[in-house]
């Protein structure tokens, strides 16, 4: 890891605002590409997906999810239970960061891929008595279309549209319909 990197984990822990702000955009540019030094902060992150600051859960939620793709050890398939506990946080705005980066593991591999698209498919179905559903449901399905996107399996989109098929609400099910076009 370059010193740039190791300043910035170092500053986004800063109770500066825009100092801590800054170094959580460059992590999460750092991170958008493949990564060798993903191990040298995995388990400080793993920690801090219970830190009391909800801003330090969701960041550190965020650069899991992108650090997926810098994982050949596929560690990402046995802490996935962790990272997902974090889109359940007591803080709404947490919870939907989180949720928000989460599809990025399934880039890490084919199995994450499955195990990403099983939890958010369990949560789409289940997830009807949670507050703001209706907004979960909806970044579950954006969080398909970008895996879509970016991997062209059809498996994906047909998922997606068999979920917004068993909503009721005809107001729900056009707007997550849009999610697709």
């Amino acid at each position: 890891m370059d010193r740039e990197v190791k300043e910035a984990f170092i500053k986004s822990k800063s109770k500066d605002k825009q100092e801590s702000y800054e170094a959580y955009l460059y992590i999460l540019q750092a991170t958008e590409k493949q990564v060798d030094w993903a191990y040298e902060v995995w388990d400080d992150l793993l920690n801090a997906l219970t830190d009391k600051d909800n801003h330090q859960r969701s960041r550190s939620a965020q650069y899991l999810a992108n650090l997926a793709k810098s994982d050949p050890e596929n560690r990402m398939l046995t802490d996935l239970p962790r990272l997902w506990e974090v889109t359940k946080d007591e803080k709404f705005v947490t919870a939907r960061h989180s949720l928000q980066s989460f599809w990025k593991v399934g880039l890490g591999g084919a199995e994450q891929k499955d195990l990403v698209m099983e939890f958010m498919v369990k949560r789409f179905k289940n997830g009807t008595d949670e507050k703001n559903f209706t907004l979960i449901r909806f970044d579950i399905l954006q969080n398909m279309r970008h895996l879509y996107d970016l991997l062209n399996d059809e498996d994906i989109k047909r998922t997606a549209m068999d979920l917004v098929e068993t909503v009721e609400e005809e107001k729900y099910k056009k707007k997550y319909k849009s999610v697709w076009r």
